[in-house]
């Protein structure tokens, strides 16, 4: 499983009821059924990763997260994930209240563009950052909305948003103690915990 899913799974409690926003090929909701028997739910848009949600047995349901969620109930999931999608959405902000709307709480991932190889990549070379953790050009990446650590916490101050727990992780999913002493500068992904 991936690096950032399991940092994921330790926060979530056995039997929950959990939806995954953009949950790809099913990896995180297949394990956290097998191992902590949650009754999951992945929301996705592409095709060949419906498919293989279907083909593991996972609970999928095709829908574009960019149209909304109010198709679903308030407080109707103990947990809503959503992992590396934040920054491709059009509204992130309008997301993450319905995140919490319709879950008690929330884990939501993404990179970090404060982290200093992005601001190298500007500063010195006056060029969109590439890199391992931001493998795309400026032209064809999905990210729309550029993000830092400290962009997304004056986002919960200003909607009264409780973070329980930040990770701060490199491009491999790995803590150091390093990246916690200046995490906008030194992390290059986050991992938040947040409630109402």
């Amino acid at each position: 499983m991936r690096a950032d899913l399991d940092i994921i799974q330790a926060w979530i409690q056995p039997h929950s009821r959990v939806l995954d926003l953009g949950c790809g090929d099913g990896e995180l909701l297949g394990y956290l059924n097998r191992h902590k028997q949650i009754e999951g739910y992945g929301l996705e848009y592409d095709h060949d990763n419906i498919t293989a949600c279907i083909e593991a047995g996972i609970n999928v349901i095709e829908k574009n997260i960019d149209e909304g969620l109010a198709s679903l109930r308030d407080n109707s999931f103990d947990v809503v994930i959503m992992t590396q999608a934040l920054q491709v959405m059009h509204s992130p902000d309008r997301i993450v209240d319905e995140m919490l709307r319709i879950g008690r709480e929330c884990i939501v991932t993404f990179p970090n563009f404060g982290h200093w190889r992005a601001r190298g990549y500007l500063g010195f070379r006056g060029q969109m950052p590439v890199s391992k953790f931001l493998p795309y050009t400026w032209y064809n990446t999905p990210n729309i909305h550029f993000c830092t650590f400290k962009d997304f916490e004056r986002l919960c101050v200003e909607r009264n948003i409780h973070i329980r727990e930040r990770t701060v992780v490199d491009h491999e999913h790995r803590d150091r103690w390093w990246q916690r002493l200046w995490p906008n500068m030194l992390g290059e992904i986050a991992i938040y915990r947040i409630t109402r």
